[in-house]
């Protein structure tokens, strides 16, 4: 019997404490990111750090642009296993555009966006307005196929054809 109460006691002890929010939560999460940093002056590989803060979805995206020479770390495109250090500026070419940023700290394990945030400094320009890349020629549903004479409008606004001459030539 005294073993079923010492968990019963275990059990609400963990409740109480295992699901701080708030300014004790985030505090969790910071403390969280230093332990996933590594030790003092050691370094971490650029394909790891591009994906613990969170500037590529996986590791092996990290690892691909790396070899496609899409990241520059301090100016010269380098290898997935470049080593990473506080203060190196990091220059990545993902999904359109380009993240210019600057390292705070170094981690290792993915960690959540807030904490990621503060491991870089963001110089990125801003993204293009959504508006300003609109796409041409949307159809509405259900209106069929196009005709001819739609198909060469839809063209003409992508860029895609030049007009045919007229009947005298060019």
């Amino acid at each position: 019997m005294a073993s079923e109460g010492a968990d019963d006691d275990k059990g609400t002890g963990d409740r109480e404490t295992g699901g701080s929010e708030g300014a004790d939560g985030s505090a969790d999460a910071v403390a969280a990111a230093k332990a996933a940093g590594p030790g003092g002056g050691e370094t971490v590989r650029v394909d790891s750090w591009i994906w613990s803060v969170r500037l590529v979805k996986t590791r092996s995206m990290g690892a691909t642009a790396a070899r496609g020479g899409h990241v520059r770390v301090n100016g010269e495109r380098v290898k997935p296993a470049y080593a990473v250090r506080v203060g190196d500026e990091v220059r990545l070419r993902h999904a359109g555009r380009e993240r210019v940023v600057i390292v705070k700290r170094v981690i290792r394990k993915r960690v959540g966006p807030p904490v990621a945030a503060e491991c870089f400094v963001d110089n990125s320009p801003p993204p293009p307005p959504r508006e300003a890349v609109a796409p041409a020629g949307i159809r509405d549903r259900g209106a069929g196929r196009p005709t001819k004479r739609d198909r060469r409008e839809l063209e003409r606004l992508r860029g895609l054809s030049v007009p045919p001459p007229g009947p005298d030539g060019p």
